[in-house]
Parts: C-alpha cells; structure tokens; sequence
C-alpha cells in the first residue's frame, strides 16, 4: 500500500482551491479531476480521493464554490451558468495537469451528480481528457435557458474518450427515459461507453452525503470505477476493495 499525501489546497498558495490526496512516487502517473456534487467539498468527498490516490491516482476536487465565490451550496446553480462552471474546472484541471508527479497524457474526468451533469459538459469541450466517470450526471428533461443554454445530451455527442457512467432505476433527478437519451448520445460520439444500470438504486447511491446512499451497492460500483480507469490509463490498482466505503 503506498503512502497517501493529502493536502488542502488554497488560491493564496496554490492557485486554486480544493483537496488533492495523490499516492508517494517518483515518476509521474495518472491522474482523476474529480468534480464535486451539490453539497461541494465534503468530508465524504475528500475520503473518495483519498481511496482513489490509493488505488494509484492523484485525485483532485477543485472547491467550485469558492472560485466562483459562493459561501454555501443552495443557490449556486440557480445563479451560475453551465459555461462558468466549465470555467472554473479548467482552473482545477490546469493546475492537476501541472504537477510533478502526473501525467498530463493520463488524466480523468470523474463527476457525481450536478459533478456528472458538468463534467459531461467540460469534457465535451476538452478533448485532452483521458476518460470519463460519471456516477448518476444531474440530467433533466429541460429545454435551453440562460444559465443552461445547452442540453448535456448535446455535449454528450462531441465525447470522444471512453467513458462509464452509473445510473440507478429509482433516480428521480434524471429518470429513466432521460438515462436512455443521454446513453444514446454518449454512442454518437464513441462506441466506447459502458453503461452500468442498477434497477433498485436511487440518486446519489455512492454518496453517504444523500439520503439514496447504499453501501453495499457503493462496494459493487468501486471495481467497476477502478477498473476502467485502470484499463484506460494503464494503472495497476493497488486497492481492489473500498476498505471504509466511499
């Protein structure tokens, strides 16, 4: 098991906000942009980096709601624009792509919830993205507005990396029937999408932050992640089981 080096990061001395937690090594390595669901950077989402960084990854949750200068979660999204949001996760993925010890060349984009629903956005606009996890993407059934002028199926279709996303059949953010448009879009832009579908689980099943949260099933979903990332980026997992849960 390699030593875990975890870090809060601040705009005054890193240049961005967030929480990185990366495995010691002396040669650079593959990497995951994790972007945070609703509630921003919690505790639970800080313990899911640091099991990634166990696995062999330096995972990074840039804090969006302090770049875009937001004290807490309830109104964000009713005052932010899709566009912005994308804006201020280049900042976290410029600066994770920087470091010493990754690997510009290996480098995913993970998203859990109103996370998945934009980071299918940022990475339809960044083709340098190794990959894309998704766990439960926040899409609705809704028409363009200002904040949200373009639908996450249409960004879906300009995806060209691999990509796995997890959805449940009790999720009451994005049902589904929306599951299904967004599956297929995914398979306008790469054949190379695998498509996890879990009848009984709700929203934010992984998220011991939600009320959806199923431990047993998280368990399940973890050898999926790892496995995946480890197929695209060419890592060996060092940590096959999730010894507390993420």
């Amino acid at each position: 098991m390699p030593k875990i080096i975890t870090q809060t990061l601040t705009q005054e001395q890193d240049g961005v906000p967030g929480f990185i937690a990366s495995p010691e090594r002396s040669t650079p390595g593959p990497a995951l942009l994790i972007v945070h669901h609703h509630y921003g950077v919690t505790g639970h989402i800080k313990h899911m980096a640091c099991e990634f960084a166990e696995a062999g990854y330096t995972a990074m949750v840039p804090a969006l709601y302090d770049m875009l200068g937001f004290s807490d979660f309830h109104d964000v999204q009713k005052k932010t624009t899709d566009g912005r949001f994308v804006e201020v996760i280049g900042r976290g993925w410029q600066y994770l792509r920087g470091r010493d010890d990754v690997d510009e060349k290996r480098v995913a984009v993970m998203g859990l919830c109103m996370g998945g629903r934009i980071g299918i956005h940022f990475v339809a606009a960044t083709p340098q993205a190794a990959a894309f996890l998704g766990y439960y993407p926040s899409v609705r059934e809704e028409g363009p507005s200002e904040l949200r002028p373009r639908h996450p199926n249409e960004a879906a279709r300009e995806i060209h990396c691999p990509s796995l996303i997890l959805f449940g059949g009790q999720d009451r953010v994005a049902p589904v029937p929306v599951q299904e448009k967004l599956r297929a879009c995914f398979l306008e832009g790469t054949p190379d999408v695998e498509w996890h579908f879990f009848p009984p689980a709700g929203h934010g099943f992984a998220l011991a932050d939600g009320d959806a949260y199923d431990p047993a099933l998280t368990r399940l979903t973890w050898p999926l992640a790892t496995n995946f990332l480890d197929r695209v980026l060419g890592t060996e997992t060092v940590a096959t089981t999730m010894r507390s849960v993420a």
